[in-house]
């Protein structure tokens, strides 16, 4: 592993003035061998690699992150600690990354695995109108932003490659969408989505007549806004739900801009209107690495309005390397400033999002500003 690591840092000369790919490095030198595989910010790091090596080509980043997946995948597609009736959507995020190295090799088990992970979609608890319950049995008839990102663009990734043909299957991809637009819009009128809803409306921070979670916390509106991009590069574009998918994100990344804070250029952990600004919410890493990729990788697309949006975007960018990267003298960066975790199995108020600690290096923030790094760079290399 020492040895393989240090030669990340023979990259070509190009990347090494990268922060995609000095990031990407830093990581793998930094973090501990046995941390073991935590599998959504596993996965989310993981694409940040797919985007370094395919803009700038590191043989040996690849290598590293094939041998990661090529660990926890046997060869029948059995995934190793990986409870298949344990239906959680957090766990599923990883199957996009075996498409990856299924359709990058043929390599037939990580088709299998992720033939694995889509059948446990088939089981996986409902709520009465259609929608993934996040968790069973902890989280029963919620479905959260979160959720989103990590079980529906895996969905629609499986069936664009498998079952494209599939109708019902598309349907039911842009549902979950539909179900969290029509119940998490902010009613504060900033234009930004809750954390989440309970269809059954009985968790205790449920609204009695909607069933939405009460506040807006950043990273998950993050997850969503970066769902909706990947989305809509795989969602068919002769069928209605394409246009309602670029409606939710266009509506979304100007809700942003409003929310957008102007000295910092960043965005406050509690997007509520009410404590934008108040005694312990603070500027938080992860969800401003998601944003700037989602408005980067929708200018580049061709969805979002140069004049209006390359300016906001280039200063959320520089707002990510000036206020949460650390560079260290032994040549690594850290990424700073991302808060561990924010759950709905909580009272989902103001003094429990604020109470969570921040943690430095955290995938979960590094992997969107690789994401964020590569849209940029890409940005500069075309200009």
């Amino acid at each position: 592993m020492r040895l393989a690591t240090l030669a990340l840092l023979a990259a070509p000369a190009a990347a090494a003035k990268s922060y995609l790919s000095w990031m990407a490095d830093s990581w793998i030198l930094n973090n501990r061998e046995d941390e073991g595989a935590y599998w959504y910010g596993r996965a989310t790091i993981y694409e940040g690699y797919e985007a370094a090596y395919e803009l700038y080509g590191n043989e040996t980043l690849l290598s590293w992150y094939h041998a990661q997946i090529d660990d926890i995948v046997n060869e029948d597609g059995s995934i190793v600690d990986f409870n298949e009736t344990y239906y959680s959507l957090d766990d599923y995020r990883i199957g996009n990354n075996f498409l990856y190295w299924y359709e990058r090799t043929g390599e037939e088990k990580f088709r299998l695995a992720a033939d694995r992970i889509r059948a446990m979609l088939d089981r996986h608890p409902r709520t009465e109108t259609g929608g993934f319950w996040h968790r069973q049995p902890v989280y029963p008839n919620q479905m959260w932003l979160d959720g989103i990102f990590m079980a529906d663009v895996f969905y629609a990734k499986w069936t664009k490659l498998f079952d494209a043909k599939n109708r019902t299957a598309w349907d039911d991809i842009v549902l979950q969408w539909d179900k969290i637009e029509a119940v998490t819009r902010d009613p504060g009128g900033t234009g930004l989505l809750v954390h989440g809803f309970d269809e059954s409306k009985t968790a205790i921070w449920a609204d009695p007549v909607t069933g939405a979670s009460p506040l807006v916390w950043n990273r998950a509106v993050g997850w969503y806004f970066v769902s909706l991009i990947e989305v809509l590069d795989i969602y068919p574009k002769h069928l209605p739900g394409y246009k309602r998918l670029l409606g939710y994100y266009k509506r979304l990344a100007g809700a942003l801009k409003e929310a957008q804070d102007p000295k910092t250029d960043g965005w406050y952990l509690v997007l509520s209107k009410e404590y934008i600004g108040a005694e312990g919410n603070y500027f938080e890493s992860s969800a401003a690495a998601m944003f700037t990729y989602g408005w980067l990788a929708g200018l580049r697309r061709g969805y979002l309005d140069e004049r209006k949006f390359s300016r906001p975007a280039a200063k959320a960018y520089r707002h990510l390397i000036d206020d949460f990267v650390t560079k260290h003298r032994n040549g690594t960066l850290t990424w700073e400033g991302t808060v561990q975790v924010g759950s709905l199995n909580s009272n989902a108020t103001f003094e429990y999002y604020t109470s969570i600690p921040v943690v430095p290096n955290d995938t979960r923030g590094v992997g969107p500003f690789l994401l964020a790094a590569y849209e940029w760079e890409l940005r500069q290399k075309h200009k």
